[in-house]
């Protein structure tokens, strides 16, 4: 690994540490060279290459982590929902997605996974999304579609 001060190569790790459930390392490393002797840190992640996103018109977009994170942080707004729920949701959701070992996912089949983690964690939440992601045009058709979801919910629990 290069020095990002003086651009040598010789460097050395004197500190790892796991994040995110050991999905990433943090290493703290020390330049070799003794002109130098800066130290820094590095972060290593495993890169896992998602499907892409088919949007409703049909366009095709590569997928974006902070799109989902938006609309659920969104709609959990001054809801008693730590960051901490709301990354591990997005991490599930990922996980969901991967799962399915597609090339491509719709926009509508992510929010159906995404409304699935919110009908578990905040009534509200899932509301706020519910109505954003389905575009309701009046309150009888969002009562219905809720009435519906929580039919099918009881009967096909996740």
């Amino acid at each position: 690994m290069k020095c990002p001060f003086c651009q040598k190569s010789e460097t050395k790790v004197i500190d790892s540490r796991l994040l995110k459930e050991g999905l990433s390392v943090r290493r703290r490393r020390k330049c070799e060279s003794s002109d130098c002797e800066k130290r820094f840190t590095t972060y290593e992640t495993i890169e896992i290459n998602m499907p892409n996103i088919v949007k409703i018109d049909g366009r095709r977009e590569s997928y974006l982590r902070s799109k989902i994170q938006g609309g659920i942080e969104k709609a959990c707004q001054k809801r008693p929902i730590s960051t901490d729920q709301i990354e591990r949701i997005i991490n599930n959701i990922e996980k969901d997605i991967l799962d399915l070992s597609l090339k491509e996912i719709t926009t509508l089949d992510i929010g159906k996974i995404v409304m699935m983690y919110l009908r578990n964690l905040d009534p509200v939440a899932y509301i706020r999304f519910a109505s954003v992601y389905r575009k309701f045009q009046d309150v009888e058709e969002f009562v219905k579609e809720i009435k519906h979801d929580e039919k099918n919910f009881r009967s096909h629990p996740h």
